[in-house]
C-alpha cells in the first residue's frame, strides 16, 4: 500500500476517533446538565453518530493536501479547515446539532466555537509534527557531526 494511502487512512481513522470522542463528551455534558433527562428519538442518536463519523472523514481526508510541496502552508490550512468546517456545518444542520430555530447571533456563536475547536485541534497537531521534525533534524545533524 502506498504511503499516501497509509497517511490518508491514518489521518482519517484519527479524525473519526476524535470526532466520536468529542461527540461522546458533549453528549455526556448534555446528559449531566439535563439531570439525566437527555433523550433522543427517531434514530436521532444513530444519525448523530454517523454524522460524527462523516465530520471525522471531512477533517481527515483533506489532510492529504499537506503532502503537496507546491502549495503554501496557509493555502493548505484553508483547504483542510475550510473543507472540514463546511462538512461539519452541513452535518450539524442535518442531524440537529443546531436547529433552524437558532437566531443569527446563536448561529454566529456556534460557528465561532466550531472554528475555535477546529483550529485548536489543528494547532496541537501542527506543534506535534513540528516538534517531531525538529527532533529528526537534530538527530540527523548529530549523526553528521560524528
Amino acid at each position: 500500500m502506498g504511503k499516501t494511502i497509509k497517511d490518508l487512512l491514518k489521518s482519517t481513522v484519527i479524525s473519526i476517533g476524535m470526532a466520536l470522542t468529542i461527540f461522546s463528551l458533549i453528549g455526556m455534558f448534555f446528559d449531566i446538565t439535563n439531570g439525566g433527562n437527555f433523550s433522543l428519538e427517531g434514530y436521532q442518536f444513530t444519525k448523530m453518530v454517523i454524522g460524527s463519523a462523516i465530520v471525522g472523514i471531512g477533517f481527515g481526508v483533506p489532510t492529504l493536501v499537506y503532502n503537496s510541496e507546491k502549495l503554501p502552508t496557509p493555502v493548505k490550512v484553508l483547504i483542510h479547515m475550510g473543507t472540514g468546517c463546511v462538512i461539519y456545518t452541513i452535518v450539524a444542520y442535518s442531524v440537529g446539532w443546531f436547529g433552524g430555530a437558532a437566531t443569527i447571533g446563536q448561529g454566529l456563536a456556534i460557528a465561532a466555537i466550531q472554528l475555535l475547536v477546529a483550529f485548536v485541534i489543528w494547532f496541537c497537531f501542527m506543534r506535534y509534527y513540528r516538534k517531531e521534525a525538529r527532533q529528526m533534524n537534530d538527530k540527523i545533524q548529530s549523526m553528521k557531526n560524528k
